[in-house]
């Protein structure tokens, strides 16, 4: 199957709440990885980000996440994963290998700094794409402009070390395999309201520009 008719079967399964009768079928993916780090931080993230597209994008996810280890072929069920974390990163070959064949074949990974994560992760993925490095994605980017517009990038969710909010990206034959969003953490945003304590503004900022990236994710 190639990727263009991949992509337009899950589109349907995604905006269109008529299609499946038998109710939502498809869900967000949260990417189990190896060497310390926790992976499994911020357990709300993913299900207030599927309850928020269901509600403003008209998408059917199953609001329970899947948990896939990188490694698994169980990962190619995910077209959309998301990886997160605090520490350490480590890939094996075998892992690397199975990752790059997925986003390849049309799978798309969002990786969330949760703050301490970056200098490792960008060894990780080096080793997935040896030949690729993450550049910054301009503000006019179409992941900044779905529904919801960020003309400037990136929202600012947490203080971090109060550096500007980043967006990177790996480009694979002039497609983005690979969000990389850095010093905002949004899926701390995408929490439970009584978890970080944010104001409601920066959680539907934070929510916002998840669904951008579900939306694009899907529509390219």
């Amino acid at each position: 199957m190639n990727r263009s008719f991949f992509i337009f079967l899950l589109s349907i399964l995604v905006f269109n709440p008529g299609f499946c009768h038998e109710g939502p079928t498809l869900k967000l993916g949260l990417l189990k990885y190896n060497g310390g780090g926790d992976w499994y931080s911020n357990p709300t993230s993913l299900m207030n980000l599927a309850l928020f597209c269901n509600k403003n994008l008209n998408t059917q996810f199953d609001i329970e996440y899947g948990v896939t280890d990188v490694g698994s072929a169980e990962l190619f069920n995910y077209p959309f994963v998301h990886m997160t974390g605090h520490g350490n990163v480590v890939f094996s070959d075998s892992d690397a290998e199975n990752l790059r064949m997925y986003l390849i074949a049309g799978g798309f990974l969002h990786i969330d700094d949760n703050f301490g994560m970056d200098p490792f992760v960008r060894v990780a993925m080096k080793k997935v794409f040896p030949e690729l490095d993450f550049v910054e994605l301009p503000f006019n980017h179409p992941i900044y402009h779905q529904k919801f517009k960020f003309p400037n990038g990136l929202p600012k969710i947490h203080k971090h070390e109060d550096k500007p909010a980043q967006g990177f990206g790996l480009i694979w034959e002039g497609r983005l395999i690979c969000f990389y969003s850095y010093e905002c953490d949004l899926g701390d945003g995408w929490e439970d309201a009584e978890v970080h304590k944010d104001p409601e503004e920066v959680r539907v900022k934070a929510l916002k520009m998840g669904a951008n990236i579900i939306q694009y994710v899907f529509s390219i």
